[in-house]
């Protein structure tokens, strides 16, 4: 809702309504990671360049031999460069917004460090003698794109803000195609690993996979269900 409290105000209320309507959660990751760039803009001329990626960024050897442990949280917060960090920041407003209303946002914060800190996980699983950070949110958001299309499926999204596609098919392709770079030595430069570790992550946890009970259970479901057979007809036959 928006607040209007006389010609001199209009401007500051338009601004309140708009704060207003981003979530809780949302807000505060667009807060503290616009922070934490800007101090990342400040630290390197006055540490040296590259100091703080690797001290706060995920670098798997020295997670691994000097275990600092703090990395597979603190590299979300960290983006190499302006588009980076707008990307990453306008895809978790667009689609981390729709989910936090609808999940809430105890449960929402839980998603989004689950698929972060697991992607990073995942990276340092299989690059374990890397001396290259990785940095950037995009572990988590990739997470969260996998939930919106599981949450959403037939809603639109307009690509290039024009075309519309259904979120169920957008997720595919954006899964697929990091699931194909992630096994590819692109070097462009992109932690596409990190990518398809978020969205695996997501995917296990919104189907309860890790739960072994719960996805045997779900498994004998559906081999059950593939005996049942629908007669609809010889149904309607007994109902007349």
């Amino acid at each position: 809702m928006y607040y209007y409290r006389g010609p001199q105000d209009r401007s500051s209320s338009y601004y309140y309504g708009f704060a207003q309507r981003i979530p809780r959660a949302i807000k505060w990751l667009l807060i503290i990671n616009a922070f934490i760039f800007a101090v990342q803009r400040i630290v390197p001329s006055i540490l040296g360049p590259l100091t703080f990626e690797f001290v706060f960024g995920l670098v798997p050897s020295l997670f691994l031999n000097k275990l600092w442990l703090w990395q597979p949280v603190t590299y979300m917060f960290l983006h190499g460069s302006l588009p980076h960090i707008l990307m990453n920041m306008f895809s978790l407003w667009m689609f981390g917004s729709a989910i936090e209303r609808s999940w809430g946002t105890g449960k929402f914060l839980k998603y989004y460090f689950i698929t972060g800190v697991g992607a990073g996980l995942l990276t340092i699983a299989f690059t374990p003698f890397s001396i290259v950070p990785t940095i950037g949110a995009s572990g988590a958001i990739y997470g969260i794109l996998l939930a919106f299309g599981l949450t959403f499926p037939e809603r639109p999204i307009y690509l290039y803000f024009i075309f519309p596609v259904k979120a169920k098919h957008f997720v595919l392709f954006f899964a697929v195609l990091e699931f194909y770079f992630a096994w590819q030595n692109t070097g462009d430069g992109i932690a596409h690993l990190a990518h398809f570790g978020g969205m695996l992550l997501g995917y296990l946890y919104m189907k309860r996979a890790w739960r072994l009970r719960d996805f045997l259970a779900d498994l004998r479901w559906k081999l059950k269900r593939r005996k049942f057979k629908v007669m609809d007809d010889e149904w309607k036959k007994y109902r007349q």
